[in-house]
Protein backbone atom coordinates (compact mmCIF):
# COMPACT_ATOMS: atom_id res chain seq x y z
CA UNK A 1 0.00 0.00 0.00
CA UNK A 2 2.90 2.38 0.70
CA UNK A 3 4.17 1.98 -2.35
CA UNK A 4 1.47 2.29 -4.06
CA UNK A 5 0.47 5.98 -2.14
CA UNK A 6 4.28 7.20 -2.71
CA UNK A 7 3.63 7.00 -6.13
CA UNK A 8 0.74 8.72 -6.35
CA UNK A 9 1.96 11.13 -3.93
CA UNK A 10 5.20 11.64 -6.56
CA UNK A 11 3.27 11.84 -9.59
CA UNK A 12 0.86 14.34 -8.35
CA UNK A 13 3.72 16.64 -6.77
CA UNK A 14 5.17 16.32 -10.82
CA UNK A 15 1.89 17.08 -12.45
CA UNK A 16 2.10 20.55 -10.29
CA UNK A 17 5.12 20.99 -10.34
CA UNK A 18 4.67 20.30 -14.09
CA UNK A 19 1.46 22.90 -14.51
CA UNK A 20 3.51 25.70 -12.63
CA UNK A 21 6.66 25.46 -15.18
CA UNK A 22 3.49 25.80 -18.18
CA UNK A 23 2.36 28.65 -16.20
CA UNK A 24 6.30 30.56 -16.02
CA UNK A 25 6.23 29.52 -19.52
CA UNK A 26 3.13 30.95 -21.07
CA UNK A 27 4.13 34.13 -18.57
CA UNK A 28 6.73 34.75 -19.66
CA UNK A 29 7.71 37.31 -21.87
CA UNK A 30 8.53 36.83 -25.94
CA UNK A 31 10.32 39.35 -27.78
CA UNK A 32 10.40 37.52 -31.06
CA UNK A 33 8.98 34.91 -33.82
CA UNK A 34 11.65 32.66 -32.72
CA UNK A 35 11.11 32.98 -28.90
CA UNK A 36 7.34 32.49 -29.30
CA UNK A 37 7.91 29.41 -31.45
CA UNK A 38 10.60 28.06 -29.15
CA UNK A 39 8.23 28.79 -26.21
CA UNK A 40 5.40 27.04 -27.59
CA UNK A 41 7.59 23.35 -28.17
CA UNK A 42 8.84 23.65 -24.34
CA UNK A 43 4.96 24.62 -23.58
CA UNK A 44 4.04 21.09 -25.78
CA UNK A 45 6.73 19.12 -24.34
CA UNK A 46 5.93 19.87 -20.82
CA UNK A 47 2.00 19.21 -21.45
CA UNK A 48 2.80 15.72 -23.03
CA UNK A 49 4.81 15.29 -19.81
CA UNK A 50 1.48 16.23 -17.76
CA UNK A 51 -0.20 14.06 -19.96
CA UNK A 52 1.66 11.05 -19.43
CA UNK A 53 1.67 11.50 -15.50
CA UNK A 54 -2.05 11.85 -16.10
CA UNK A 55 -2.63 8.40 -17.48
CA UNK A 56 0.15 6.91 -14.93
CA UNK A 57 -2.42 8.60 -12.11
CA UNK A 58 -4.76 6.98 -13.73
CA UNK A 59 -3.86 3.64 -14.09
CA UNK A 60 -3.08 3.88 -10.16
CA UNK A 61 -6.16 4.49 -9.14
CA UNK A 62 -8.11 1.93 -11.23
CA UNK A 63 -5.36 -0.83 -9.77
CA UNK A 64 -5.73 0.55 -6.19
CA UNK A 65 -8.90 -1.95 -5.82
CA UNK A 66 -7.12 -4.92 -6.95
CA UNK A 67 -3.62 -3.79 -4.72
CA UNK A 68 -6.36 -3.30 -1.49
CA UNK A 69 -8.06 -6.88 -2.07
CA UNK A 70 -4.76 -8.22 -1.85
CA UNK A 71 -2.88 -6.77 0.94
CA UNK A 72 -6.17 -7.86 3.10
CA UNK A 73 -5.38 -11.71 1.86
CA UNK A 74 -2.18 -11.07 2.85
CA UNK A 75 -1.17 -12.34 6.48
CA UNK A 76 0.66 -10.25 9.06
CA UNK A 77 3.77 -12.22 8.97
CA UNK A 78 3.90 -12.05 4.77
CA UNK A 79 3.80 -8.11 4.99
CA UNK A 80 6.51 -7.96 7.81
CA UNK A 81 8.88 -10.36 5.45
CA UNK A 82 8.25 -8.43 2.72
CA UNK A 83 9.08 -4.93 4.39
CA UNK A 84 12.18 -6.48 5.64
CA UNK A 85 13.37 -7.80 2.12
CA UNK A 86 12.37 -4.70 0.77
CA UNK A 87 14.80 -2.59 3.67
CA UNK A 88 17.53 -5.26 2.71
CA UNK A 89 17.43 -4.61 -0.81
CA UNK A 90 17.68 -0.59 -0.21
CA UNK A 91 20.64 -1.35 1.88
CA UNK A 92 22.69 -3.67 -0.66
CA UNK A 93 21.64 -1.25 -3.56
CA UNK A 94 23.10 2.26 -1.30
CA UNK A 95 26.04 0.36 -0.12
CA UNK A 96 26.98 -0.27 -3.89
CA UNK A 97 26.28 3.21 -4.87
CA UNK A 98 27.01 5.48 -2.07
CA UNK A 99 28.54 7.97 -4.19
CA UNK A 100 25.36 8.70 -6.06
CA UNK A 101 23.77 12.23 -6.64
CA UNK A 102 19.78 12.16 -6.21
CA UNK A 103 18.12 14.10 -8.62
CA UNK A 104 14.71 15.70 -6.89
CA UNK A 105 11.76 16.98 -8.71
CA UNK A 106 12.74 20.58 -6.87
CA UNK A 107 16.20 20.20 -8.74
CA UNK A 108 15.16 18.98 -12.01
CA UNK A 109 12.48 21.88 -12.41
CA UNK A 110 14.90 24.38 -10.98
CA UNK A 111 17.22 23.32 -13.92
CA UNK A 112 14.66 23.28 -16.69
CA UNK A 113 13.47 27.20 -15.28
CA UNK A 114 16.97 28.12 -15.03
CA UNK A 115 17.69 26.68 -18.42
CA UNK A 116 14.49 28.10 -19.91
CA UNK A 117 15.76 31.94 -18.83
CA UNK A 118 19.19 31.32 -20.25
CA UNK A 119 17.05 30.46 -23.90
CA UNK A 120 15.40 33.93 -23.39
CA UNK A 121 18.52 35.83 -22.60
CA UNK A 122 17.98 36.16 -18.85
CA UNK A 123 21.30 34.54 -17.60
CA UNK A 124 22.45 36.06 -14.55
CA UNK A 125 25.89 34.92 -12.25
CA UNK A 126 23.73 32.86 -10.39
CA UNK A 127 22.02 30.84 -12.93
CA UNK A 128 25.58 30.06 -14.85
CA UNK A 129 26.83 29.22 -10.77
CA UNK A 130 23.60 27.18 -10.43
CA UNK A 131 23.78 25.09 -13.85
CA UNK A 132 27.81 24.76 -13.10
CA UNK A 133 27.15 23.50 -9.78
CA UNK A 134 24.58 21.24 -11.35
CA UNK A 135 26.96 19.83 -13.68
CA UNK A 136 29.87 19.49 -11.99
CA UNK A 137 28.25 17.84 -8.50
CA UNK A 138 28.67 18.97 -5.05
CA UNK A 139 31.69 17.04 -3.81
CA UNK A 140 30.83 17.36 -0.19
CA UNK A 141 27.48 15.13 -0.37
CA UNK A 142 29.44 12.45 -0.81
CA UNK A 143 28.33 10.48 2.24
CA UNK A 144 24.77 9.59 2.31
CA UNK A 145 23.04 8.33 5.83
CA UNK A 146 20.92 4.95 5.14
CA UNK A 147 17.94 6.78 6.55
CA UNK A 148 17.48 8.75 3.31
CA UNK A 149 14.04 10.87 3.40
CA UNK A 150 11.76 9.07 0.96
CA UNK A 151 11.30 12.38 -0.93
CA UNK A 152 14.71 12.60 -2.22
CA UNK A 153 13.94 9.00 -3.93
CA UNK A 154 10.44 9.57 -5.45
CA UNK A 155 11.41 9.96 -8.88
CA UNK A 156 9.62 7.55 -11.02
CA UNK A 157 8.76 5.55 -7.81
CA UNK A 158 11.64 4.15 -6.95
CA UNK A 159 10.86 2.82 -2.97
CA UNK A 160 7.60 1.85 -4.64
CA UNK A 161 9.37 -0.53 -7.22
CA UNK A 162 11.62 -1.69 -4.31
CA UNK A 163 8.68 -2.81 -1.95
CA UNK A 164 6.71 -4.56 -4.71
CA UNK A 165 9.62 -6.87 -4.37
CA UNK A 166 11.27 -5.66 -8.44
CA UNK A 167 14.83 -6.42 -8.64
CA UNK A 168 17.15 -3.79 -8.29
CA UNK A 169 19.20 -3.74 -11.50
CA UNK A 170 15.77 -1.44 -12.44
CA UNK A 171 16.87 1.03 -9.84
CA UNK A 172 20.50 0.83 -10.83
CA UNK A 173 19.37 1.38 -14.42
CA UNK A 174 17.41 4.13 -13.79
CA UNK A 175 20.22 6.21 -11.93
CA UNK A 176 23.31 5.18 -13.85
CA UNK A 177 21.28 7.23 -16.97
CA UNK A 178 23.04 10.40 -16.91
CA UNK A 179 20.96 13.45 -15.89
CA UNK A 180 17.19 11.67 -15.86
CA UNK A 181 15.65 14.67 -16.79
CA UNK A 182 17.18 16.28 -19.42
CA UNK A 183 16.77 20.02 -19.55
CA UNK A 184 13.45 20.42 -21.78
CA UNK A 185 14.74 23.18 -23.21
CA UNK A 186 17.70 21.30 -25.24
CA UNK A 187 15.10 18.67 -26.65
CA UNK A 188 13.39 21.60 -27.99
CA UNK A 189 16.21 22.80 -30.13
CA UNK A 190 16.77 19.80 -31.34
CA UNK A 191 13.20 19.55 -32.00
CA UNK A 192 12.40 22.04 -34.23
CA UNK A 193 14.31 22.08 -38.01
CA UNK A 194 12.92 23.76 -40.72
CA UNK A 195 14.12 24.68 -44.16
CA UNK A 196 15.78 28.02 -45.54
CA UNK A 197 12.68 28.60 -47.37
CA UNK A 198 10.73 28.29 -44.56
CA UNK A 199 12.37 31.20 -42.22
CA UNK A 200 12.10 29.12 -39.15
CA UNK A 201 8.08 28.74 -39.55
CA UNK A 202 7.36 32.17 -41.28
CA UNK A 203 6.68 30.48 -44.84
CA UNK A 204 6.36 27.25 -46.90
CA UNK A 205 8.59 25.29 -48.56
CA UNK A 206 6.19 22.93 -51.29
CA UNK A 207 8.98 22.85 -53.96
CA UNK A 208 9.54 19.02 -53.76
CA UNK A 209 5.59 19.30 -53.75
CA UNK A 210 5.53 21.12 -56.89
CA UNK A 211 8.02 18.85 -58.59
CA UNK A 212 5.72 16.06 -57.87
CA UNK A 213 2.81 17.88 -59.49
CA UNK A 214 4.81 19.06 -62.57
CA UNK A 215 4.96 14.93 -62.50
CA UNK A 216 1.43 14.61 -62.16
CA UNK A 217 0.60 17.16 -65.51
CA UNK A 218 3.83 15.87 -67.20
CA UNK A 219 1.45 15.71 -70.45
CA UNK A 220 -0.06 19.28 -70.70
CA UNK A 221 1.98 21.68 -72.88
CA UNK A 222 1.74 24.86 -70.15
CA UNK A 223 2.89 23.69 -67.37
CA UNK A 224 2.55 26.06 -63.56
CA UNK A 225 4.90 28.02 -62.62
CA UNK A 226 6.04 27.87 -58.61
CA UNK A 227 3.89 30.85 -57.80
CA UNK A 228 1.37 29.37 -60.12
CA UNK A 229 0.98 26.28 -57.81
CA UNK A 230 1.32 28.14 -54.43
CA UNK A 231 -1.62 29.85 -55.52
CA UNK A 232 -3.84 27.21 -56.53
CA UNK A 233 -2.71 23.93 -55.37
CA UNK A 234 -5.77 24.16 -53.46
CA UNK A 235 -8.16 23.73 -56.45
CA UNK A 236 -8.27 20.03 -56.64
CA UNK A 237 -11.56 20.28 -59.55
CA UNK A 238 -9.65 22.36 -62.03
CA UNK A 239 -7.98 18.45 -62.64
CA UNK A 240 -9.42 16.16 -65.22
CA UNK A 241 -10.46 12.94 -63.57
CA UNK A 242 -8.26 11.02 -65.31
CA UNK A 243 -5.22 13.17 -63.80
CA UNK A 244 -6.53 12.27 -60.19
CA UNK A 245 -7.14 9.13 -60.16
CA UNK A 246 -3.70 8.84 -61.46
CA UNK A 247 -0.98 6.74 -59.17
CA UNK A 248 1.50 9.80 -59.70
CA UNK A 249 -1.29 12.04 -58.05
CA UNK A 250 -2.07 9.93 -55.25
CA UNK A 251 2.22 10.17 -54.46
CA UNK A 252 1.57 14.05 -55.06
CA UNK A 253 -1.04 14.67 -52.64
CA UNK A 254 0.15 11.99 -49.55
CA UNK A 255 3.59 13.99 -49.89
CA UNK A 256 1.69 17.22 -49.83
CA UNK A 257 -0.20 16.14 -46.46
CA UNK A 258 2.71 14.56 -45.11
CA UNK A 259 4.23 18.00 -45.40
CA UNK A 260 1.62 19.87 -44.15
CA UNK A 261 1.36 17.54 -40.83
CA UNK A 262 4.95 18.08 -40.50
CA UNK A 263 4.91 22.03 -40.73
CA UNK A 264 2.01 21.63 -38.44
CA UNK A 265 3.87 19.80 -35.68
CA UNK A 266 6.85 22.08 -36.15
CA UNK A 267 5.29 25.83 -36.80
CA UNK A 268 2.24 25.39 -34.30
CA UNK A 269 3.17 22.70 -31.51
CA UNK A 270 -0.18 23.35 -29.08
CA UNK A 271 -2.50 22.78 -32.22
CA UNK A 272 -4.40 19.40 -31.75
CA UNK A 273 -3.99 18.67 -36.06
CA UNK A 274 -5.35 15.37 -35.61
CA UNK A 275 -8.99 16.34 -33.96
CA UNK A 276 -8.78 18.73 -36.86
CA UNK A 277 -8.43 16.30 -39.34
CA UNK A 278 -11.01 14.16 -37.60
CA UNK A 279 -13.50 16.64 -37.92
CA UNK A 280 -13.09 17.44 -41.57
CA UNK A 281 -12.91 13.57 -42.10
CA UNK A 282 -16.48 13.62 -40.39
CA UNK A 283 -17.90 15.57 -42.68
CA UNK A 284 -16.30 13.93 -45.61
CA UNK A 285 -17.89 11.14 -44.77
CA UNK A 286 -21.47 12.89 -44.75
CA UNK A 287 -20.86 14.39 -47.99
CA UNK A 288 -19.22 11.28 -49.48
CA UNK A 289 -22.33 9.37 -48.39
CA UNK A 290 -24.88 12.02 -49.84
CA UNK A 291 -22.65 12.22 -53.13
CA UNK A 292 -22.12 15.75 -52.62
CA UNK A 293 -18.74 16.11 -53.12
CA UNK A 294 -17.97 18.76 -56.30
CA UNK A 295 -15.84 16.88 -58.57
CA UNK A 296 -16.67 13.48 -58.10
CA UNK A 297 -20.23 12.89 -58.45
CA UNK A 298 -22.67 14.01 -61.29
CA UNK A 299 -26.39 14.55 -61.22
CA UNK A 300 -26.72 10.73 -62.49
CA UNK A 301 -25.08 9.32 -59.20
CA UNK A 302 -26.94 11.88 -56.56
CA UNK A 303 -29.96 10.60 -58.20
CA UNK A 304 -29.05 7.37 -57.50
CA UNK A 305 -27.77 8.30 -53.84
CA UNK A 306 -31.42 9.61 -53.22
CA UNK A 307 -33.97 7.06 -54.54
CA UNK A 308 -32.01 4.05 -54.03
CA UNK A 309 -32.33 2.94 -50.22
CA UNK A 310 -29.14 0.60 -49.52
CA UNK A 311 -30.28 -2.53 -48.22
CA UNK A 312 -29.34 -3.62 -44.97
CA UNK A 313 -26.77 -6.82 -45.56
CA UNK A 314 -26.77 -7.57 -41.61
CA UNK A 315 -30.37 -8.92 -42.06
CA UNK A 316 -29.43 -11.50 -44.53
CA UNK A 317 -27.68 -15.05 -43.09
CA UNK A 318 -26.51 -16.38 -46.27
CA UNK A 319 -25.38 -15.35 -49.93
CA UNK A 320 -28.30 -17.21 -51.19
CA UNK A 321 -30.72 -15.68 -49.78
CA UNK A 322 -28.93 -12.19 -51.24
CA UNK A 323 -29.67 -14.25 -54.55
CA UNK A 324 -33.29 -14.15 -54.17
CA UNK A 325 -33.06 -10.17 -54.49
CA UNK A 326 -32.67 -10.79 -58.36
CA UNK A 327 -29.91 -9.31 -60.98
CA UNK A 328 -30.96 -5.20 -61.36
CA UNK A 329 -31.26 -5.09 -57.63
CA UNK A 330 -27.62 -6.37 -57.07
CA UNK A 331 -26.47 -3.87 -59.67
CA UNK A 332 -28.53 -0.85 -58.17
CA UNK A 333 -26.75 -2.63 -54.34
CA UNK A 334 -23.59 -2.86 -55.72
CA UNK A 335 -23.59 0.77 -58.05
CA UNK A 336 -24.51 2.33 -55.29
CA UNK A 337 -21.40 1.07 -52.72
CA UNK A 338 -19.21 2.12 -55.64
CA UNK A 339 -18.36 -1.65 -56.55
CA UNK A 340 -18.45 -3.58 -59.92
CA UNK A 341 -21.59 -4.34 -61.00
CA UNK A 342 -20.93 -6.99 -63.85
CA UNK A 343 -21.11 -10.76 -64.04
CA UNK A 344 -24.26 -13.59 -63.25
CA UNK A 345 -26.29 -13.96 -60.32
CA UNK A 346 -23.99 -15.57 -58.31
CA UNK A 347 -20.92 -13.92 -58.95
CA UNK A 348 -22.86 -10.71 -57.56
CA UNK A 349 -24.10 -12.14 -54.99
CA UNK A 350 -20.60 -13.25 -53.56
CA UNK A 351 -19.08 -9.83 -54.40
CA UNK A 352 -22.05 -8.05 -52.14
CA UNK A 353 -21.91 -10.62 -49.24
CA UNK A 354 -17.79 -10.18 -49.24
CA UNK A 355 -18.51 -6.60 -47.57
CA UNK A 356 -20.87 -7.34 -45.47
CA UNK A 357 -20.45 -5.55 -42.49
CA UNK A 358 -17.06 -3.82 -43.38
CA UNK A 359 -16.57 -0.44 -43.62
CA UNK A 360 -15.41 1.92 -46.56
CA UNK A 361 -11.72 1.61 -45.77
CA UNK A 362 -11.90 -2.36 -45.39
CA UNK A 363 -13.18 -2.82 -48.58
CA UNK A 364 -10.67 -4.42 -51.00
CA UNK A 365 -10.15 -2.38 -54.04
CA UNK A 366 -10.02 -4.96 -56.58
CA UNK A 367 -13.54 -4.90 -55.63
CA UNK A 368 -14.39 -1.29 -56.71
CA UNK A 369 -15.44 -0.25 -59.94
CA UNK A 370 -12.49 0.41 -62.12
CA UNK A 371 -9.76 -2.05 -60.90
CA UNK A 372 -7.27 -2.98 -63.80
CA UNK A 373 -6.76 -6.39 -65.05
CA UNK A 374 -2.80 -6.74 -66.40
CA UNK A 375 -1.66 -8.62 -69.77
CA UNK A 376 -0.49 -11.64 -67.46
CA UNK A 377 -4.02 -11.62 -66.40
CA UNK A 378 -3.29 -10.22 -62.89
CA UNK A 379 -5.42 -8.24 -61.01
CA UNK A 380 -4.29 -4.89 -59.77
CA UNK A 381 -6.21 -2.31 -58.10
CA UNK A 382 -7.28 0.83 -59.18
CA UNK A 383 -6.94 4.24 -57.30
CA UNK A 384 -9.74 4.59 -54.86
CA UNK A 385 -11.80 7.81 -55.16
CA UNK A 386 -12.50 7.92 -51.69
CA UNK A 387 -9.27 7.93 -50.60
CA UNK A 388 -8.21 10.83 -52.90
CA UNK A 389 -10.95 12.64 -52.29
CA UNK A 390 -10.40 12.56 -48.79
CA UNK A 391 -6.94 13.66 -48.52
CA UNK A 392 -7.80 16.63 -50.78
CA UNK A 393 -10.71 17.17 -48.11
CA UNK A 394 -8.04 17.48 -45.15
CA UNK A 395 -5.52 19.64 -47.48
CA UNK A 396 -8.73 22.09 -47.91
CA UNK A 397 -8.67 22.48 -43.86
CA UNK A 398 -4.94 23.02 -44.25
CA UNK A 399 -4.62 25.81 -46.73
CA UNK A 400 -7.45 27.42 -45.29
CA UNK A 401 -5.74 27.17 -42.05
CA UNK A 402 -2.35 28.18 -43.16
CA UNK A 403 -3.00 31.21 -45.33
CA UNK A 404 -1.35 33.84 -44.00
CA UNK A 405 1.87 31.53 -44.04
CA UNK A 406 0.84 30.75 -47.93
CA UNK A 407 0.62 34.78 -48.99
CA UNK A 408 3.59 35.38 -47.16
CA UNK A 409 5.44 32.64 -49.48
CA UNK A 410 4.05 34.10 -52.60
CA UNK A 411 5.27 37.56 -51.87
CA UNK A 412 8.08 36.29 -50.24
CA UNK A 413 8.66 34.30 -53.75
CA UNK A 414 7.84 37.40 -55.96
CA UNK A 415 10.35 39.38 -54.44
CA UNK A 416 13.04 37.35 -54.31
CA UNK A 417 12.38 36.81 -58.13
CA UNK A 418 12.57 40.43 -58.59
CA UNK A 419 16.46 40.84 -57.38
CA UNK A 420 19.48 40.29 -59.25
CA UNK A 421 21.68 37.17 -57.60
CA UNK A 422 23.64 39.65 -55.74
CA UNK A 423 20.82 41.07 -54.20
CA UNK A 424 19.91 37.18 -53.22
CA UNK A 425 22.61 36.71 -51.29
CA UNK A 426 22.56 39.72 -49.74
CA UNK A 427 18.98 38.90 -48.67
CA UNK A 428 19.94 35.76 -47.60
CA UNK A 429 22.36 37.37 -45.31
CA UNK A 430 20.09 39.53 -43.78
CA UNK A 431 17.53 36.31 -43.09
CA UNK A 432 20.20 35.12 -41.18
CA UNK A 433 19.97 37.54 -38.87
CA UNK A 434 16.91 37.96 -38.51
CA UNK A 435 16.15 36.41 -35.11
CA UNK A 436 19.42 38.47 -33.48
CA UNK A 437 17.21 41.74 -34.48
CA UNK A 438 14.17 40.12 -33.18
CA UNK A 439 15.65 39.04 -30.02
CA UNK A 440 16.75 43.03 -29.83
CA UNK A 441 12.88 44.30 -30.39
CA UNK A 442 13.07 45.12 -26.23
CA UNK A 443 15.61 47.33 -26.46
CA UNK A 444 14.93 50.90 -26.38
CA UNK A 445 15.58 52.95 -29.18
CA UNK A 446 17.72 56.22 -29.28
CA UNK A 447 15.65 58.79 -30.34
CA UNK A 448 16.29 62.31 -28.67
CA UNK A 449 14.29 64.30 -31.25
CA UNK A 450 11.54 61.89 -31.27
CA UNK A 451 11.78 61.29 -35.02
CA UNK A 452 9.28 58.95 -37.15
CA UNK A 453 10.54 55.36 -37.38
CA UNK A 454 10.71 54.31 -40.95
CA UNK A 455 10.15 50.99 -42.43
CA UNK A 456 13.26 49.36 -40.41
CA UNK A 457 11.88 50.29 -37.50
CA UNK A 458 14.73 53.17 -36.67
CA UNK A 459 14.13 56.86 -36.73
CA UNK A 460 14.89 58.27 -40.09
CA UNK A 461 17.54 60.67 -40.71
CA UNK A 462 16.92 64.20 -39.68
CA UNK A 463 17.83 65.60 -43.03
CA UNK A 464 14.77 63.38 -44.48
CA UNK A 465 12.83 65.05 -41.59
CA UNK A 466 13.63 68.36 -42.33
CA UNK A 467 12.79 68.00 -45.87
CA UNK A 468 9.77 66.65 -45.80
CA UNK A 469 8.21 69.21 -43.41
CA UNK A 470 7.97 67.01 -40.82
CA UNK A 471 8.85 69.52 -37.94
CA UNK A 472 5.83 71.76 -39.25
CA UNK A 473 2.89 70.94 -37.19
CA UNK A 474 -0.92 72.02 -38.20
CA UNK A 475 -3.83 71.78 -35.94
CA UNK A 476 -7.67 71.79 -37.63
CA UNK A 477 -10.76 72.43 -34.83
CA UNK A 478 -13.23 71.22 -37.08
CA UNK A 479 -10.89 67.89 -36.59
CA UNK A 480 -11.02 68.64 -32.71
CA UNK A 481 -8.18 70.22 -32.63
CA UNK A 482 -6.59 66.94 -34.36
CA UNK A 483 -2.45 67.80 -35.73
CA UNK A 484 -1.18 66.73 -38.54
CA UNK A 485 2.97 66.84 -39.00
CA UNK A 486 4.21 67.76 -42.47
CA UNK A 487 2.33 69.56 -45.17
CA UNK A 488 0.95 66.36 -46.89
CA UNK A 489 -0.52 64.92 -44.22
CA UNK A 490 -2.38 68.02 -43.23
CA UNK A 491 -3.41 68.51 -46.75
CA UNK A 492 -4.72 64.94 -47.19
CA UNK A 493 -6.66 64.98 -44.51
CA UNK A 494 -9.45 67.33 -45.86
CA UNK A 495 -9.97 64.19 -47.99
CA UNK A 496 -9.87 62.03 -45.42
CA UNK A 497 -12.90 60.55 -42.65
CA UNK A 498 -12.41 62.64 -39.52
CA UNK A 499 -12.49 65.79 -41.60
CA UNK A 500 -15.62 65.31 -43.35
CA UNK A 501 -17.59 63.85 -40.36
CA UNK A 502 -16.46 67.44 -38.34
CA UNK A 503 -17.91 69.81 -41.75
CA UNK A 504 -21.25 67.05 -41.59
CA UNK A 505 -21.72 68.11 -37.43
CA UNK A 506 -21.34 71.43 -38.64
CA UNK A 507 -24.00 71.12 -41.32
CA UNK A 508 -21.74 71.90 -44.41
CA UNK A 509 -20.82 70.31 -47.20
CA UNK A 510 -16.98 68.97 -47.70
CA UNK A 511 -16.60 70.71 -50.96
CA UNK A 512 -13.43 72.00 -52.61
CA UNK A 513 -14.42 75.64 -51.05
CA UNK A 514 -13.44 74.61 -47.74
CA UNK A 515 -10.23 73.86 -48.74
CA UNK A 516 -7.53 74.81 -46.06
CA UNK A 517 -9.82 76.21 -43.60
CA UNK A 518 -9.36 74.60 -39.96
CA UNK A 519 -11.32 77.20 -38.18
CA UNK A 520 -14.77 76.74 -37.29
CA UNK A 521 -16.49 80.44 -37.21
CA UNK A 522 -14.49 80.74 -40.82
CA UNK A 523 -15.98 77.59 -42.33
CA UNK A 524 -19.38 78.92 -40.69
CA UNK A 525 -19.02 82.48 -42.46
CA UNK A 526 -18.21 81.08 -45.88
CA UNK A 527 -20.70 78.84 -45.57
CA UNK A 528 -23.18 81.90 -45.11
CA UNK A 529 -21.51 83.83 -48.00
CA UNK A 530 -21.57 81.17 -50.20
CA UNK A 531 -25.27 80.82 -49.47
CA UNK A 532 -26.27 84.69 -49.71
CA UNK A 533 -24.35 84.28 -53.04
CA UNK A 534 -26.26 81.48 -54.24
CA UNK A 535 -29.58 83.31 -53.05
CA UNK A 536 -29.03 86.16 -55.61
CA UNK A 537 -28.20 83.94 -58.65
CA UNK A 538 -31.37 82.31 -57.83
CA UNK A 539 -34.48 83.26 -60.90
CA UNK A 540 -36.54 86.37 -59.87
CA UNK A 541 -39.80 85.91 -62.35
CA UNK A 542 -40.88 89.49 -61.32
CA UNK A 543 -37.26 90.96 -62.85
CA UNK A 544 -36.51 88.20 -65.26
CA UNK A 545 -40.17 87.89 -67.53
CA UNK A 546 -40.86 90.81 -69.91
CA UNK A 547 -43.61 92.45 -71.77
CA UNK A 548 -44.05 94.37 -74.89
CA UNK A 549 -46.71 97.38 -74.58
CA UNK A 550 -49.30 98.69 -77.47
CA UNK A 551 -46.14 100.85 -78.62
CA UNK A 552 -43.39 98.28 -78.73
CA UNK A 553 -41.35 98.82 -75.74
CA UNK A 554 -40.16 95.99 -73.61
CA UNK A 555 -40.13 95.65 -69.67
CA UNK A 556 -40.26 93.78 -67.11
CA UNK A 557 -43.01 92.37 -65.22
CA UNK A 558 -42.92 94.21 -61.92
CA UNK A 559 -42.76 97.48 -64.64
CA UNK A 560 -45.36 96.58 -66.79
CA UNK A 561 -47.86 95.68 -63.77
CA UNK A 562 -47.16 99.44 -62.37
CA UNK A 563 -47.38 101.26 -65.58
CA UNK A 564 -50.93 99.57 -66.31
CA UNK A 565 -52.22 100.29 -62.99
CA UNK A 566 -51.13 104.24 -63.60
CA UNK A 567 -53.54 103.81 -66.83
CA UNK A 568 -49.91 105.20 -68.88
CA UNK A 569 -49.74 102.33 -71.65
Amino acid sequence: MNSIIEEKRSLHEERDRVEQAIVNEMLSKKTGHRDKLESEHRQKALLDRYMKCSKDLLALYESEADQMCKSKSKTNSSVFSEFYLALRDIKEFYSKHSNEQVVTLASEFDEIEAARQIALGVKTKQQKEGIRDTAQGNPQDDDIDESLDAESLDREGEIGRLTRGLPTTDLVDIVDTPNIAAPIVTRVEKQIEFTDEEGYGRYLDLTKCHEAFLQVVKRETNKPNYLTFLDKFDHFNDLDREYRLSSAYKTYIEMMLEYFRGFCRRAKPLLDYQDLEDKVNEKFLQQWKDRTIPGWFNDSDRTISNDTQMVDLESFKSCDELMELGLECLKKELQVRGLKCGGTLEERAKRLWSVRGKSANEIDDTLRAGSITTKKGKKRSAINPFHIASIESKLSMYSEYFNDQRQATIENVQRKQARTAEERNESDDEISDIDDEDNNQDEVIYNPKNLPLGWDGKPIPYWLYKLHGLNLTFTCEICGNATYKGPKTFQRHFAEWRHAHGMRCLGIPNTAHFANITNIQDAINLWDKLKSERQKDKSQPLNEEEYEDSQGNVVNKKTYEDLKRQGLL
